[in-house]
C-alpha cells in the first residue's frame, strides 16, 4: 500500500487535538458535578489548595484537574504564583447553567454515548434498534441541559413570534398547547412561564422523564397550568390544541408520518404545529461542517437507533433536512408548511392544515 507519509503525519497532528477533546469531556463532567467551575467563578486567582478547600475535595486530584484545564485553555495559569483563574467568559461556558454557551450538558450526553457502545455494536450487526429508554440516564439529563439554554434564548423571544398569528393567540385566555416528546419538560415550562393565560400539556413515552418533568413544574411554580402524561406521539390525548410543538424529536420517531397525522387530528381547525429540528441542509455534502459533524455523530449513536426501535423504522436521522421533513408533514395531511426561522443549530417550521 502506497501512501503520502506527510499527509499521515499532518493528520496525526490534527488527531492530537481530537484526542485532547475526547479526554477533556469526562474532566468537564467532573468539574461540573463536583462544583469546581462554580467554585472558581468570580474568585480571581486560586491555588489548587484553595480550590480544594472551597470544594472539600482532595488537593492532589484538584491540582491534576487544574493542570488539564490549563492545558486545554479552559482556565488561566500564572506560573509565578502557581495560581489558576476561571475567566468570566469561560464561566459562561462551564459554570452558568442558564447561559446559551453552557457546555457540560453535552458531556453528559457523551457519557451516555460511550456507555451505549456495546448496544450499538450489536445493533450495527443485527439492524435492531436501540430505544431511547435503553440508554444510560446521563443521556436524559444531558439532553435537557444541552438543549435548554438554546430554548431559553430563542423559544419565547424568536421562535414563537415567528409563527404566523401564534404570539397573540397564546396571550389569549384559554389557549391550549401540547408539547409532544417533551422529555424533562424544559420547553413546556419555559412556554408556561412566558404565557400565563395558556394551559400546557407535555407528553412523552419515557416515564422517568415525565416524572422528572412533573417535579420540575412544581419547582418552577407552574404546575397549576402544566400537566405531564406518559403517551406517544401517535396516541397522546386531547383535541383542539391551538399549538402542538415537537422539539428536536420528530426525527427520533419510528413513524413520524403517523405522528404528523395524529397532530393534525388533535389541532384546532386553525391551529399550528411548531416543529423544531436540528439544523441541516438537504444534501449530505452541504452538512460536512462542524455542526453537521456533531449531529451526524449523535444521530448514529442515539437518534437512528431510537427510530429503528419503533414501529415504522423510518430513521430520518438528526440531519433530515427541510425537504424530507416537508414530505413527512404533508404525507400526514398538512397542506401548509414553511420554515419560520432558524439558528445555527435549529430549523423551526410551522405546519397548518
Amino acid at each position: 500500500m502506497q501512501f503520502d507519509e506527510q499527509k499521515v503525519q499532518d493528520f496525526m497532528g490534527r488527531m492530537v487535538g481530537e484526542f485532547g477533546a475526547v479526554a477533556s469531556a469526562p474532566l468537564i463532567a467532573l468539574g461540573d458535578r463536583l462544583g469546581l467551575y462554580k467554585a472558581m467563578t468570580e474568585q480571581g486567582w486560586l491555588t489548587s489548595q484553595e480550590l480544594a478547600d472551597r470544594t472539600e475535595l482532595s488537593e492532589r486530584y484538584v491540582r491534576e484537574w487544574l493542570g488539564a484545564q490549563a492545558a486545554s485553555g479552559f482556565v488561566d495559569y500564572d506560573p509565578a504564583t502557581q495560581r489558576y483563574r476561571l475567566s468570566n467568559e469561560m464561566a459562561m461556558c462551564f459554570a452558568v447553567d442558564g447561559s446559551p454557551a453552557f457546555i457540560p450538558g453535552f458531556c453528559d450526553c457523551a457519557e451516555a454515548m460511550f456507555r451505549a457502545l456495546p448496544k450499538l455494536e450489536s445493533a450495527f450487526r443485527t439492524s435492531l434498534g436501540v430505544g431511547w429508554h435503553m440508554h444510560h440516564p446521563s443521556l436524559f439529563k444531558g439532553t435537557e441541559r444541552f438543549f435548554r439554554p438554546g430554548y431559553a434564548a430563542h423559544l419565547v423571544a424568536e421562535w414563537i413570534p415567528a409563527l404566523d398569528g401564534m404570539q397573540a393567540r397564546l396571550d389569549t385566555q384559554g389557549a391550549r398547547v401540547a408539547d409532544v416528546g417533551c422529555g424533562h419538560g424544559a420547553s413546556t415550562i419555559l412556554m408556561a412561564q412566558a404565557y400565563p393565560n395558556a394551559t400546557f400539556f407535555g407528553f412523552d413515552y419515557h416515564e422517568p422523564s415525565i416524572e422528572h418533568a412533573r417535579e420540575a413544574a412544581e419547582q418552577a411554580g407552574v404546575a397549576n397550568r402544566v400537566s405531564f402524561e406518559v403517551a406517544s406521539a401517535q396516541d397522546y390525548p386531547g383535541r383542539d390544541y391551538d399549538l402542538v410543538a415537537c422539539f428536536d424529536c420528530l426525527h427520533d420517531m419510528g413513524n413520524p408520518t403517523a405522528a404528523a397525522a395524529h397532530v393534525r387530528e388533535t389541532l384546532h381547525v386553525d391551529g399550528s404545529w411548531m416543529i423544531v429540528e436540528p439544523f441541516a441542509n438537504d444534501r449530505l455534502e452541504d452538512n460536512i461542517n462542524p455542526v453537521g459533524r456533531v449531529f451526524y455523530s449523535a444521530s448514529t449513536m442515539i437518534c437512528t437507533g431510537a427510530s429503528l426501535s419503533q414501529e415504522g423504522q423510518m430513521a430520518l436521522g438528526a440531519q433530515a433536512g427541510e425537504a424530507r421533513l416537508r414530505n413527512v408533514v404533508t404525507a400526514g395531511g398538512f397542506t401548509r408548511f414553511h420554515r419560520a426561522t432558524e439558528t445555527p443549530f435549529n430549523l423551526v417550521f410551522q405546519a397548518q392544515a
